[in-house]
């Protein structure tokens, strides 16, 4: 099956624009490109890797890793990785609820190779308290205000920028309190349904004992 990135891009258009092109949401970020290297027969083959995030600045972050003979088709395929990849990221308040949504809603952690990167919700106006790569990838995903800690060897871009993309989108796997659907206590069969239990035993009994007689006096 083939995964079509231009059903994102359709999705992500501005009110009014005419074509995908001129009005998308998303923006992009090339956060590393590196050579890497393969041992062969004939010799070693250099190939690079490109990593992309991108993100609609509104609760929407994607990242991508291709690899290429050449730079711009690394970065082309890691774009169209990083759409396919697209997550939605939860956004809360700290305090009280008023305004837009400005900060992580919960406390989540997400983790990557040996780097792990944990995302607590901020005061209104503290900003992104983090390393560079994490206030790019966090303001892509529209978090304003984000208290961040980080483990590992984060010197690693690319574990550094999936583990805060696993975080972010861990974000959507908890329900919280103030997403909790009300419903109305019902009367738990065994009580609603025991006077009618009771009948039946009693008949049930009834019959046994006339059977039993019948049997006696036959």
């Amino acid at each position: 099956m083939q995964i079509e990135p231009q059903i994102v891009d359709y999705l992500f258009v501005k009110k009014g624009a005419t074509g995908a092109k001129e009005g998308t949401l998303l923006k992009d970020e090339v956060m590393k490109i590196m050579p890497v290297q393969k041992q062969t027969a004939a010799g070693q083959r250099t190939r690079f890797k490109a990593v992309v995030v991108t993100g609609d600045e509104n609760g929407h972050i994607g990242v991508g890793v291709k690899l290429a003979k050449e730079v711009q088709f690394a970065i082309k395929g890691a774009l169209l990785a990083a759409k396919i990849n697209l997550v939605p990221v939860r956004r809360g308040y700290w305090g009280a609820r008023l305004g837009q949504p400005h900060t992580i809603a919960l406390k989540v952690t997400g983790k990557c190779g040996s780097v792990c990167v944990r995302l607590i919700p901020a005061p209104r106006g503290t900003g992104i308290v983090g390393a560079p790569i994490t206030k790019k990838i966090l303001q892509l995903a529209g978090v304003l205000d984000c208290y961040t800690a980080s483990m590992g060897k984060t010197r690693t871009v690319e574990n550094f920028i999936k583990a805060c993309y696993n975080a972010m989108h861990r974000s959507y796997k908890y329900l919280t309190p103030d997403l909790w659907v009300d419903r109305e206590v019902q009367e738990h069969p065994y009580s609603k349904f025991a006077d009618k239990a009771d009948e039946l035993k009693m008949a049930y009994v009834k019959e046994k004992e006339a059977a039993e007689a019948a049997k006696a006096h036959a």
